[in-house]
């Protein structure tokens, strides 16, 4: 499977982006997936994630702001983000699990087979 991240840029504190995640070799339905960040000079943190039933949970950092999705028809996951701050600037990541963990560890980067390229996200007035 391979994942294909884009959506991301520099955007003004207060404002909006999506980022958007193409899943690609298998069909996306296989996977729980997930969204990662690292910002400069911070280890990954976990954002948010969605599992092949559909269930979404998010970081309490980015809830209420941030909102994860996907399509299954057309192999994608999404995230709106909202409100930015910039404390959000980061290199965001998709990311997806085959096998069937239970929600609580999909907060967990070492659950998953396959990671997109990353996308910069600059939140800066």
């Amino acid at each position: 499977v391979q994942l294909q991240a884009s959506g991301g840029g520099l955007v003004q504190p207060g404002g909006s982006l999506r980022l958007s995640c193409v899943v690609s070799g298998r069909p996306s339905s296989s996977y729980d997936m997930g969204w990662f960040r690292v910002a400069p000079g911070k280890e990954r943190e976990f954002v948010a994630a969605v599992r092949r039933n559909g269930q979404a949970f998010h970081a309490g950092s980015v809830k209420g702001r941030f909102t994860i999705s996907r399509d299954n028809a057309k192999n994608t996951v999404a995230l709106q983000m909202n409100s930015l701050k910039p404390k959000d600037t980061a290199v965001y990541y998709c990311a997806a699990s085959e096998r069937r963990y239970i929600a609580s560890a999909l907060v967990d980067g070492s659950r998953y087979d396959a990671w997109g390229q990353g996308t910069l996200v600059t939140v800066s007035s």
